[in-house]
């Protein structure tokens, strides 16, 4: 689907508001930019919704409650939060002074403004964007970093320029294979490396990736990457650079901690435990995944049918089945899928229970993708806690 928006002509004082995305935040003098209120980050919701769970205070990374996601597009205000170093001084993202550099293996390195981008051909993707880290936590044995559940995840409708067609304006030199992004956004300490990813330049060209300015029709709120972040359907958010101001055509990977250290897998199985030894991969495609939405878990329900049902997704291939086990994994049922089936998308999807005894039960669910690939019961065990999708579960007590 393609949506034309103009944000153009709004006032500064509109533009700030729809940024801020109605989130309580308290502008905090330092080097680090704004910060959320600390002393209530944890217990106030954003303006409108549920709180997010936070993880971290400062940054502030926050996931949303798994029951939010019983609507297909998850709301700004409650999109799952994350980043290294927060946002960046309001100054350097300001709409006045702010520049996209496009330059390395180019023909001519460029600079546009975000009317620039904005008088380009605007397109619409509907993606999951979900961090690489979403479900560490369950990870055994436990892994350092922040201890994401479910809630690392997010459907939201992007709307932005096709990067090709930004790169096509600069032109790219024939020795280009990586395309490198960095934002604002700046460590406290300057030994700190910054936030620097890169990404193959075929997944660059791919006409569904975008710049994206607009995130369920508004302006990028403040804390998803105002004016411009980079969407790369199917792919870990670790490549959804935010806050974007340089993009630089190259012909090897990214340098540097973010790229060469930090989110990167055992290319061959590790014992859990060990630590990481021998070559290593890029995070880059999800993996297949469900969720279960409701009931909640510790839920009481009654003796007769039971509405369970969840979310589903598969990077860049589409979710074909969800099941369903209430015999720990024995036997499995097909959910039936329902509402809008889009290639990188979240699906829906709907199972009635018919309870028939009082008790504890656990419900699983697993999903398959159209390449085959199956949610496992139980994620390989990597170091840094990577691309968990073992299958959900959750445990409700039945009453008469």
């Amino acid at each position: 689907m393609i949506l034309r928006t103009d944000l153009a002509g709004i006032s500064r004082r509109t533009f700030l508001s729809r940024t801020l995305g109605g989130l309580a935040l308290i502008a905090m003098a330092g080097p680090t930019g704004w910060w959320p209120r600390e002393a209530s980050a944890s217990t106030d919701p954003p303006a409108g919704g549920a709180p997010l769970i936070t993880r971290v205070t400062r940054p502030f990374d926050a996931e949303t409650p798994v029951r939010e996601f019983a609507s297909f597009l998850t709301p700004n205000h409650l999109f799952f939060v994350r980043s290294h170093f927060g946002p960046p001084a309001p100054e350097a993202i300001s709409e006045t002074h702010w520049k996209l550099h496009v330059g390395g293996l180019v023909e001519r390195s460029r600079d546009f403004s975000l009317n620039d981008l904005r008088r380009m051909e605007s397109v619409t993707i509907t993606a999951v964007v979900q961090c690489s880290g979403n479900g560490r936590a369950f990870h055994r044995p436990k892994v350092p970093g922040v201890q994401w559940e479910r809630g690392a995840v997010g459907n939201a409708q992007w709307t932005g320029v096709r990067l090709r067609d930004v790169l096509a304006k600069a032109g790219i030199k024939a020795q280009a294979h990586h395309v490198q992004f960095q934002g604002a956004d700046r460590p406290v300490v300057a030994s700190v490396p910054l936030f620097i990813r890169s990404i193959p330049l075929e997944k660059a060209m791919h006409p569904d990736t975008i710049l994206a300015y607009a995130m369920n029709g508004q302006p990028l709120p403040l804390l998803h990457g105002v004016p411009l972040r980079v969407v790369t359907p199917g792919w870990m958010a670790d490549s959804c650079v935010k806050w974007l101001t340089d993009i630089t055509v190259r012909e090897d990977e990214a340098e540097g901690y973010y790229m060469q250290t930090a989110y990167r897998v055992p290319a061959n199985p590790v014992p859990p435990g060990a630590a990481a030894s021998g070559p290593s991969t890029p995070v880059e495609a999800m993996v297949v995944k469900s969720l279960i939405v409701s009931p909640q878990e510790g839920e009481t329900v009654r003796v007769g049918p039971v509405a369970i049902q969840g979310v589903a997704w598969g990077g860049e291939a589409k979710v074909v089945k969800v099941e369903i086990s209430m015999d720990e994994g024995k036997s499995w049922e097909p959910a039936r899928l329902v509402g809008e089936d889009q290639p990188y998308a979240w699906r829906q999807w709907q199972f009635t229970w018919q309870a028939k005894a009082v008790g504890t039960f656990t419900i699983l669910s697993r999903a398959t993708d159209a390449r085959g690939d199956v949610q496992p019961a139980t994620s390989p065990w990597n170091p840094s806690g990577f691309l968990w999708n073992g299958w959900d579960r959750r445990s409700v007590t039945v009453t008469a």
